[in-house]
């Protein structure tokens, strides 16, 4: 299994430099770290007595990555739960913050391993994620990956402008769905015509 200096090696990577998106409600965000976290943990990078812009600019991969590890891995629990989930439910917590988990705890629910939808990581998720894992060895962190893509499609479905993050302008799969099925078996990733099928209805 992958180290978490390496799943968050890997984060980093992915999310990629400086971007300023007025869709994204994080304001500007480098390396996945948007204004939005900056502020919430008092980062002033330049030193100016103000978190703004300029201090998302001044972010280093390195500083991203440290900031994923301790606010998106370590204090949430996300290394109590089983090593099979730590890439996937990391990644998306990066990229949704607490709903990362409750999209896990409808998923082990819905196997019968009952856990409360409330995005916290507490004694009864850590059971029912360890007995799913347990019951489905080696399908876990395939069916959290389907839920994910599942869940993004979802989010464009209700939210037309995000439809941008699940498609390309050519139709094809968007950096959304790519990035969930990095975390999926190629055997379940969507065929370019089941993608196009499931996106039909959007203007």
């Amino acid at each position: 299994m992958k180290s978490v200096e390496q799943i968050a090696t890997e984060i980093v990577a992915r999310e990629g430099g400086f971007v300023n998106d007025p869709n994204d409600p994080g304001g500007a965000t480098k390396y996945g770290v948007s204004l939005a976290t900056m502020r919430r943990l008092g980062l002033d990078l330049t030193r100016d007595g103000k978190i703004d812009v300029a201090d998302v600019k001044a972010l280093s991969a390195a500083q991203a990555q440290a900031i994923f590890i301790e606010h998106y891995f370590r204090k949430p629990g996300l290394g109590e739960l089983p090593e099979t989930l730590w890439a996937s439910v990391f990644d998306m917590y990066v990229n949704s913050g607490s709903m990362a988990v409750k999209l896990l705890q409808r998923l082990v629910t819905r196997m019968g391993f009952a856990a409360k939808d409330d995005g916290l990581i507490g004694p009864k998720t850590l059971a029912a994620a360890r007995a799913a894992a347990k019951a489905a060895p080696g399908h876990l962190g395939d069916a959290y990956g389907i839920a994910r893509r599942n869940y993004y499609y979802a989010l464009a479905d209700s939210r037309p402008a995000s439809r941008k993050y699940a498609r390309t302008t050519t139709g094809e799969k968007g950096g959304w769905i790519r990035r969930a099925e990095e975390f999926i078996s190629p055997k379940y990733h969507l065929t370019a015509a089941e993608h196009r099928m499931r996106i039909a209805k959007w203007a």
